[in-house]
């Protein structure tokens, strides 16, 4: 799940975004509704997270403009803000849901996932490659009858090579769509992903779903391998 994460208050974002990256999300965040309203005109989220007050440009306005546009990626607002006229004119402005501070991480989450379910681009309920099956809303991955035990980033760049199986996807597409577009870390990260999954989905079943294409990239298998 891609998430952009905007609201002014540095400290909370910041462990909002850590909290959603440990659950496998990649989450880019902005300060103030006009850096907020850029990114969501250039990249494409699966789900944006809205503060209310914020310098530059109000949340409600940033909703307006993307509604006024023809972007209707779910948008959660988050505020302190609690009255029920702030929460009419939040849902007036085309947002899709309202989640008041403090909340629980895991309240959060769950409301993000039932966006993306609800309102989100068209997706398969479960994507299937042969016996290997992965369920986007409940988390979970089966090899067969064999529930595979996958922390939540391996979880994400299964999701993503199964979404274009059959594809060769590039070390840069996986990056662009499980982390953050900011990452600064080493490229290779991937390697390392696609290393672990082999050891959990292909060798202990005798497969070779998720393929390496020399000098291109990775391929999972349509068939599933």
């Amino acid at each position: 799940m891609r998430v952009l994460l905007v609201d002014d208050e540095v400290r909370l974002a910041e462990g909002v975004r850590r909290g959603l990256e440990a659950e496998g999300c990649a989450v880019d965040v902005a300060h103030n509704g006009v850096d907020g309203l850029w990114r969501a005109r250039e990249f494409r989220y699966d789900v944006i997270v809205l503060d209310v007050m914020m310098p530059g440009m109000s949340g409600y306005l940033v909703c307006q403009t993307l509604r006024a546009e023809g972007d209707w990626t779910p948008v959660l607002f988050l505020t302190a803000k609690d009255g029920e006229w702030d929460e009419v004119e939040g849902l007036d402005t085309g947002g899709d849901d309202w989640l008041t501070k403090p909340f629980a991480p895991p309240v959060l989450l769950a409301r993000l996932r039932a966006l993306v379910r609800r309102g989100g681009r068209e997706r398969p309920t479960v994507l299937e490659a042969g016996d290997l099956r992965f369920d986007p809303a409940a988390r979970t991955a089966h090899r067969g009858d064999a529930r595979l035990d996958l922390t939540a980033r391996e979880m994400s760049v299964l999701e993503f090579l199964m979404r274009r199986r059959g594809e060769v996807v590039t070390k840069y597409d996986v990056l662009d769509n499980v982390w953050a577009d900011d990452f600064e870390g080493d490229p290779n990260i991937v390697e390392v992903y696609i290393g672990r999954l082999r050891r959990k989905v292909d060798r202990p079943y005798t497969r070779n779903a998720i393929e390496t294409v020399r000098g291109a990239g990775y391929r999972l298998a349509a068939d599933g391998g």
